[in-house]
């Protein structure tokens, strides 16, 4: 335990990756709580976040333990380029449907009776999300494993995605019917949040294609 510990202290990857697997639990359980949300309330937004959440989770996985299996090959570096640039093509593609619960949102968004349980439990695992991911959104540099970087920036991603959810949520919660400047403050907001998400995207799609095209000595360099 001493040495885990340790190792936990000093060793910025194997931190990453061992928070990769806690992560894959809490947006396990944030995806089905958001599909309960949607049934519960009849709401296509949470439905569909639900589903995004999955498919992130199908991402995270895909990183996580095709690590564990292949990285002890002696052509590991071919094989993560393959990996990264396959899975930041889905998460481009992921991030780009984001458009329509957020449409949903935004043409669609009505009270209902919610409590604000579901608003203090949102509100909760996003503050703990953005603090979290944007302190290590800013030390990714520090590792030079590129799989360690884009989990990063996904947490990031994961991040600003629970603040569209929040923000739905307090919509939900406390807004009136008359709440029309309100929503278009959400459209604009969330429009705002989506692009950010998009260019992030891009920039790791980026960086797998140009990774593609480096031999292994200078793809260290970068």
């Amino acid at each position: 335990m001493k040495q885990f510990f340790e190792r936990w202290k000093n060793d910025y990857d194997f931190k990453t990756i061992v928070s990769t697997g806690f992560a894959l639990v809490v947006t396990f359980a944030f995806a089905l709580y958001n599909g309960y949300l949607g049934i519960r309330y009849s709401s296509m937004w949470y439905g569909t976040i639900c589903v995004y959440y999955l498919l992130l989770l199908i991402i995270r996985n895909t990183i996580f333990f095709s690590r564990r299996k292949f990285s002890t090959r002696d052509n590991w570096e071919e094989i993560s380029k393959k990996i990264y640039l396959a899975e930041a093509v889905v998460l481009f593609v992921l991030n780009l449907s984001l458009i329509i619960p957020i449409a949903l949102m935004v043409l669609q968004q009505k009270p209902v009776n919610m409590t604000a349980v579901p608003a203090i439990l949102t509100a909760t695992f996003t503050t703990y999300k953005v603090i979290l991911a944007s302190i290590n959104l800013k030390r990714k540099k520090r590792s030079s494993d590129s799989f360690v970087r884009f989990l990063r920036t996904l947490n990031f991603i994961d991040a600003l995605v629970s603040v569209l959810t929040l923000q739905n949520t307090l919509i939900m919660v406390f807004a009136d019917d008359k709440g029309g400047g309100l929503f278009t403050l959400t459209a604009v907001t969330s429009g705002i949040i989506w692009l950010a998400i998009v260019i992030i995207t891009i920039s790791v799609l980026v960086i797998g294609i140009r990774a593609m095209k480096l031999p292994a000595s200078e793809e260290k360099k970068q």
